[in-house]
């Protein structure tokens, strides 16, 4: 928050994304910051035009990224993979993309070697906070605690600093969002126009943009 702060912000919103909106509290964030917590929140995580940046703390990995710690998209037991218009995606991905249809960029992600490949494979750019770097999905080299808020506080710093050389991820024309669940995840959905059921454990969800697409996967 500090970082930001020093690199221009003005108004800071925290989204506890983890676990229901259960992780956070009022007590653990910085003064001047508002929290997001609870849940339900909009598919859109309550965002609009008005946000100028979004910025990743703690992310993970994708479902299968190689040494990805804790790796998982959206459902540690649910979702094996994701794709938006054939492109693997997980939360980093889904999300750089939801903000890009509101004309807001990524700038930042603190978490993992893996999580930093993820987003600058989106935006190349992207200041990351690289505080961990695995050696299986549950174990991993780690920075102290101290010189891991430092490193973030500097990345995120940067990323405010440099806000105009970054442009909203967008993909144009129609999205198709196809998603493949575990074994042990299986959803069922009603076939209709924008669903379609491919195989057992894949569903194919398509809309004019990735919004449209995302309100049909997550009307179940």
């Amino acid at each position: 928050m500090d970082g930001l702060l020093e690199g221009g912000a003005t108004q800071v919103v925290v989204w506890d994304g983890h676990d229901g909106g259960r992780t956070l509290s009022v007590l653990d964030i910085h003064p001047k910051a508002r929290l997001l917590t609870g849940r339900p929140v909009s598919p859109t995580l309550e965002l609009d035009p008005s946000y100028s940046a979004v910025v990743f703390i703690g992310q993970h990995a994708m479902a299968g990224a190689e040494r990805g710690i804790l790796s998982h998209s959206y459902s540690s037991l649910g979702i094996q993979n994701m794709w938006v218009n054939s492109k693997p995606v997980g939360e980093i991905g889904g999300r750089v993309m939801l903000a890009g249809t509101f004309g807001i960029p990524a700038v930042m992600l603190s978490g993992d070697t893996a999580a930093c490949k993820e987003i600058h494979d989106l935006v190349p750019q992207a200041e990351c906070a690289e505080v961990k770097s695995g050696v299986s999905r549950t174990a991993g080299y780690m920075l102290s605690h101290p010189a891991a808020c430092a490193l973030i506080r500097e990345k995120a710093r940067r990323a405010m600093e440099r806000l105009n050389e970054f442009k909203p991820y967008q993909i144009s024309g129609p999205v198709e969002l196809k998603v493949e669940f575990t074994t042990r995840g299986i959803h069922e959905f009603t076939p209709r126009e924008g669903i379609e059921r491919v195989d057992e454990r894949t569903w194919v969800f398509r809309g004019k943009d990735i919004v449209d697409a995302w309100l049909k996967y997550s009307s179940f």
